[in-house]
């Protein structure tokens, strides 16, 4: 079964650049999207075979999910049941037989890390979203979580080491989740794999000299992790200023 995870930064941006042919390439059992930027109606995507779910933000043009999927869930819920942190758009979860799937948009504690407090309380409030549905049964979430989890997972870090998303109180809270029964897939399959990132700023040409950040990730449930295959970081796709990111699995229904 394969997985996608991509932050399209603006669904009706990307649409304009071949992002169909990368859907349809791809050919992904569920495509989970960050990032959508849009409001209920403002695109219709046709897509046969495909059941759609969408997660919008309460302000227009801003943060916002989505997952297409081959296999329709026994349930779709958006959020994580908490009023401060569902006004964004930033959760989905589909519930299935063996596996739960969500997608995540985690917030970026911004510039000068002002918004670092709200970032420590969605990251508590979240985790203790995905460890309740994990005593249930195994959860696989992905998304742009906005966090260079080691030194290797990004390009400069010592200069970006108390920056949005390289900062300690970041990095503890990924390392913190993975303690709690979690796997980050692709450091799973590649541990000690440098120069591979899914984001490049759109400024001194970061991506032409893959001055990059891997901060989208597929993290399963380590109860997965036999049936796990493969982990990929499509950099040779485009459109946006994040890459797809990929998680190959054996048939989770079977």
């Amino acid at each position: 079964m394969k997985f996608i995870s991509w932050n399209v930064n603006g669904l009706r941006a990307v649409l304009k650049k071949d992002f169909m042919t990368t859907f349809n390439q791809l050919d992904a059992d569920f495509f989970c999207l960050q990032e959508t930027k849009m409001q209920a109606g403002q695109v219709e995507l046709d897509l046969p075979g495909y059941h759609q779910y969408f997660n919008y933000a309460e302000k227009k043009g801003y943060s916002g999910t989505a997952i297409l999927t081959k296999h329709k869930p026994l349930t779709a819920t958006y959020g994580i049941g908490q009023p401060e942190h569902d006004q964004e758009g930033r959760v989905i979860t589909l519930e299935y037989p063996t596996f739960y799937l969500i997608t995540c948009y985690t917030p970026n504690s911004q510039d000068k890390l002002k918004r670092l407090d709200y970032r420590m309380r969605w990251e508590n409030a979240f985790q203790t979203y995905i460890a309740d549905l994990s005593t249930q049964k195994p959860v696989i979430f992905c998304g742009d979580l906005n966090v260079a989890h080691e030194p290797i997972d990004l390009k400069n870090d010592k200069t970006n080491h108390h920056n949005a998303g390289f900062s300690d109180e970041e990095r503890g809270q990924m390392t913190t989740l993975l303690n709690r029964g979690f796997t980050d897939t692709f450091r799973y399959f590649y541990p000690d794999q440098p120069d591979i990132y899914s984001w490049w700023s759109y400024r001194f040409h970061a991506r032409d000299n893959n001055a990059g950040w891997r901060i989208d990730y597929f993290i399963t449930s380590n109860d997965l992790q036999p049936k796990l295959v493969d982990a990929k970081i499509h950099t040779e796709i485009f459109g946006s200023d994040h890459c797809p990111v990929e998680l190959d699995t054996q048939d989770l229904f079977a």
